[in-house]
């Protein structure tokens, strides 16, 4: 097992870590370079552009997928005949190829013939091009991963919405809250464990989107949906510059860290602890 895990892991990542420090070619002799891919990196204006794409991508992502995962789950966490149904209808797009996924997204934001701007044309708009539009390409691709993976964070809030202790909501009728200040003061403290969870899992899986980007819009129009790891990808298998490629992924891991540390630290302000209840 540690052999395996030595061989698995700490081989690779010790084989990156000492490729970042080097120019490697994909033919021909590499050499050691030392710091000087991370120097590159700070003085790169493209690398700067994919970083803020990459912000941009999971600033918009996150939230809107928990939001729409928590509405769904309140909406869905009954016990209702034929409520099945409507769990597995969200759920299924998590088990679809994701570029199966992309790709029919990519035409439903066709200009000319995509359903989405079908359906606007009816109503007398004429719909934008999406995929070929600065601002609108980066929107597009969020919404399509958000519906893609929405279905997962749904049932992780469903199975935490039904653990609360139904006497919690009894005193909270009784002490004449409504709706919106039950969930509030009972349903949300309660599931917070379950909010960080799917907090830190949405935020280190934008931080790796690359699929959509790909199938979508080749990182365009003008590099405006460009994210860090399809910048990686271009460089390692386009421009086979491997050396600065893993320096690229080094950092990368540690945006990743430091992410999840800082979240990690936050928990202890805000998610419930029963002990401390």
């Amino acid at each position: 097992m540690v052999l395996g895990f030595i061989l698995l892991l700490l081989f690779p990542l010790g084989l990156a870590l000492y490729m970042s420090l080097t120019d490697w070619p994909l033919l021909g002799e590499y050499r050691f370079i030392g710091l000087d891919n991370y120097r590159h990196i700070l003085s790169d204006a493209m690398f700067w552009k994919v970083f803020g794409n990459t912000v941009y991508f999971t600033a918009g992502l996150v939230p809107f997928n928990i939001v729409l995962a928590l509405l769904l789950a309140l909406l869905l966490s009954k016990s209702m005949r034929g409520i099945g149904l409507f769990r597995t209808a969200i759920f299924v797009p998590v088990m679809t190829s994701l570029i199966v996924w992309a790709i029919v997204w990519k035409y439903m934001f066709a200009t000319d013939s995509g359903l989405i701007n079908q359906v606007l044309l009816l109503l007398d708009i004429k719909g934008p091009a999406w995929l070929y539009n600065k601002d609108l390409a980066m929107p597009a691709v969020i919404v399509t991963s958000v519906l893609k993976n929405v279905g997962l964070n749904m049932i992780l809030f469903i199975a935490a919405i039904q653990q609360v202790p139904r006497s919690l909501y009894e005193a909270a009728t009784l002490d004449g809250a409504g709706k919106a200040k039950t969930f509030f003061n009972v349903t949300l403290p309660m599931i917070t464990p379950t909010v960080f969870l799917t907090v830190v899992m949405t935020v280190i899986g934008s931080l790796k989107v690359f699929g959509q980007i790909y199938v979508m819009t080749q990182g365009g129009p003008n590099n405006s949906t460009k994210v860090l790891v399809y910048y990686i990808w271009e460089k390692a298998f386009k421009m086979f510059q491997l050396g600065y490629a893993s320096s690229l992924a080094f950092v990368l891991f540690v945006v990743v860290l430091v992410l999840t540390l800082l979240q990690w630290q936050l928990r202890k302000r805000w998610v419930f602890n029963e002990g401390d209840a």
